[in-house]
């Protein structure tokens, strides 16, 4: 009799750790940098010959980063979001183009409408890897010290948007401005 608790055991025991994580959004992938500084980086700016923008000349603000590329067909999906929130928020929008040929996102965002207040290239991927991209879209909130605050993995969705992002994001925005006095 006992030599079959063992096995019993083990086997409720794997039914429930797979029964847990059938629960959970698989877009909410675990991000070791929520709560954390973001990575440093000097990235050049699409839109501008020999402009960069380093993380540290956006310290003080809340901002938005997108990671997408023109080849990503949920980044198209996605992109009608974007350009809605950009709208809604005077949060900066950073776009970060992941792994692309400039050519290609400058073509995407004249078709598509440009949403960023900069659009970062990152070519070879590195500062994607820096923040734990596991692909594109993925999208972070970053507040005015530099923490990241929230990851998406996965392209943004209006009830995301609605019931998370911007919440957050007005709420980091009422910390900052209550910081100041």
């Amino acid at each position: 009799m006992t030599r079959f608790l063992l096995p019993f055991a083990v086997f409720i025991a794997i039914g429930l750790a797979l029964m847990a994580g059938l629960r959970r959004d698989p877009r909410e992938l675990p991000s070791a940098l929520v709560g954390k500084p973001a990575p440093a980086f000097e990235l050049p700016v699409l839109e501008a010959d020999g402009r960069t923008v380093r993380a540290s000349d956006l310290r003080g603000k809340v901002w938005l980063l997108n990671v997408w590329a023109s080849w990503c067909g949920p980044c198209q999906l996605e992109h009608p979001l974007i350009m809605d929130l950009a709208r809604q928020t005077r949060v900066p929008v950073v776009g970060l183009n992941y792994k692309d040929k400039p050519e290609a996102a400058r073509a995407w965002l004249q078709r598509l409408g440009n949403p960023y207040s900069a659009t970062l290239v990152d070519p070879d991927g590195r500062t994607g890897i820096d923040f734990g991209v596991y692909g594109v879209p993925e999208t972070f909130v970053i507040d005015g010290e530099g923490i990241v605050r929230f990851r998406q993995a996965g392209p943004l969705t209006a009830e995301a948007l609605e019931k998370r992002v911007l919440p957050l994001m007005r709420q980091l925005e009422m910390e900052r401005v209550d910081a100041r006095h």
